[in-house]
């Protein structure tokens, strides 16, 4: 395990799990509690991210999140609910970042991160390594970064907290961060020999969760 303790101070790069779809390509059944390897796949992603090195975890939900809260073990992470998730990922990323910024419903504050280290709680595959890869990418709140798997971009994606507001404003729909790198291109970490960046979005996708 590359994580010792979830002590924020020794990264100022939180992870944000995306994890709020309804998996309506899957009859309905949330992703998060997707079953792989014994768990939900909500708490595979969370461990990713503490084992990963991550100073902070913050679990974006939306679809059933009542229920994955009571069924899922979140431990270590803070949990953040999208009203709108089915608007689609752009406002559960918004969400997230407001959430790293230190901005919570009814004007509670948290601390804040240099980064945001964003992750899709579809995506299996995407090991702790491979967060651990891209992490390390982190120079300060300029910085932008991708996994890349043979060379094409994918997730973990790393967002220095001065691409905030740029990447809030450009996520609209299902595109998420995806108009404001396409103008911002970030760095490429390679990750293609550590991590699996294939999803799970149809029923036959879910033989992947078999493996």
């Amino acid at each position: 395990m590359l994580h010792q303790e979830n002590d924020p101070t020794r990264s100022p790069v939180t992870g944000v799990l995306l994890a709020a779809g309804g998996g309506a390509r899957l009859g309905g059944r949330p992703k998060a509690l997707l079953p792989y390897r014994g768990a939900p796949l909500v708490e595979h992603a969370v461990r990713a991210l503490l084992d990963g090195g991550c100073g902070r975890v913050c679990v974006v939900l939306g679809a059933a999140a009542a229920t994955v809260q009571a069924r899922a073990r979140l431990d270590g992470a803070e949990v953040v609910e999208n009203p709108d998730w089915a608007a689609g990922m752009g406002g559960s990323l918004r969400v997230g970042l407001a959430a790293v910024s230190g901005e919570r419903p009814g004007g509670v504050a948290a601390a804040e991160s240099g980064a945001a280290l964003v992750v899709l709680v579809d995506q299996p595959g995407v090991s702790a390594l491979a967060v651990a890869r891209v992490r390390a990418a982190y120079e300060g709140p300029h910085s932008l970064a991708s996994a890349a798997y043979g060379g094409r971009r994918g997730h973990p994606v790393l967002l220095g907290a001065a691409h905030f507001a740029g990447v809030a404003a450009a996520a609209e729909g299902d595109r998420g961060a995806r108009a404001y790198l396409r103008r911002h291109p970030p760095l490429r970490v390679e990750c293609g020999d550590v991590g699996d960046p294939a999803d799970i979005d149809t029923p036959e996708d879910l033989a992947r969760l078999d493996d």
